[in-house]
């Protein structure tokens, strides 16, 4: 299907260039992935005026490590994530996430930024950050901000970006020097497929845990109640079993050509189960590998 739609094209050097390029239009898109915005143009659900492609600029591209922050740039892939020594040897759950998007071409070009930009509710990079406190930074021609992962979430497709701002990284803390998580996806087969339902866990010292739903409700939820319930205690059947029943007074999944609501609300318990177990057993140094389907 051709592209019908007629807007300016600019490929800034600079995020300087970029965030100029971005106030000087009134309905600009950003290109880095393009996953979306070429399908979006295709089918005229996006008539930009003018496409800011940022691929090219290097402050934008690279993954970090320094004083226990990870940065990932905006114009990282997901397969720069898998393949990330870095990721893989100080956040193996964000690997994980990452090998579950979409298909090896998808990966190949898709960004976490265009991940999160888009703000569909079955984004699997949504609870991921929620859970890790992540934050997004982005620049505008005036200012420099970070937004708490919590709080850019809006809505089905809405983030708190504002006109003329520019997402340029995400920052995520490292929790601990000793952590594990687990992300546990279902899809309606295997393969390249959207979420029906998705939680990440991360199991952390002194018996902490930090849980978040996805695709269960327009926004990524982060499960405080859960939380409270497991934290500074051992697991036990019967402490499992406790949150187990509180995740339908959670989470609000719905109805739709992927799943019903009371199956999403019944395997979001199976999955939160699997999904601790397996947390906590890689935090003890056994557990599944990461990357190996639980569900």
């Amino acid at each position: 299907m051709p592209i019908l739609h007629k807007f300016e094209y600019h490929r800034p050097a600079t995020i300087r260039e970029a965030v100029k390029q971005l106030a000087k239009y009134k309905r600009p898109a950003v290109l880095a992935g393009g996953t979306d915005l070429i399908n979006n143009l295709k089918e005229e659900l996006d008539q930009p005026d003018a496409v800011i492609d940022v691929k090219a600029i290097p402050d934008m591209s690279g993954i970090a490590f320094k004083n226990g922050v990870l940065t990932i740039g905006a114009a990282a892939t997901f397969t720069d994530l898998i393949e990330s020594k870095i990721v893989n040897g100080k956040f193996p759950a964000i690997a994980e996430v990452a090998n579950t998007v979409g298909s090896v071409g998808v990966r190949n070009r898709a960004t976490m930024v265009g991940n999160i930009c888009s703000c569909v509710p079955c984004a699997d990079s949504g609870p991921l950050l929620i859970a890790y406190e992540a934050a997004i930074v982005v620049r505008s021609a005036k200012a420099k901000r970070r937004i708490p992962a919590a709080k850019w979430f809006l809505g089905n497709r809405k983030n708190a970006l504002k006109k003329g701002e520019l997402v340029t990284a995400i920052e995520i803390p490292l929790p601990s020097r000793k952590h594990a998580g687990c992300y546990v996806k279902l899809g309606r087969y295997s393969g390249e497929d959207l979420a029906q339902a998705s939680v990440l866990i991360l199991a952390l010292p002194r018996k902490q845990y930090r849980i978040a739903f996805g695709s269960v409700a327009p926004v990524p939820i982060r499960a405080a109640k859960l939380e409270a319930v497991l934290n500074g205690h051992n697991l036990s059947e019967e402490l499992i079993a406790e949150a187990r029943n509180l995740i339908k007074n959670i989470i609000s999944p719905i109805t739709d050509i992927r799943a019903t609501k009371e199956y999403r609300l019944h395997i979001c318990e199976v999955m939160f189960e699997r999904g601790l177990r397996a947390a906590a057993e890689r935090f003890a140094g056994s557990g599944p590998a990461y990357g190996t389907s639980l569900i």
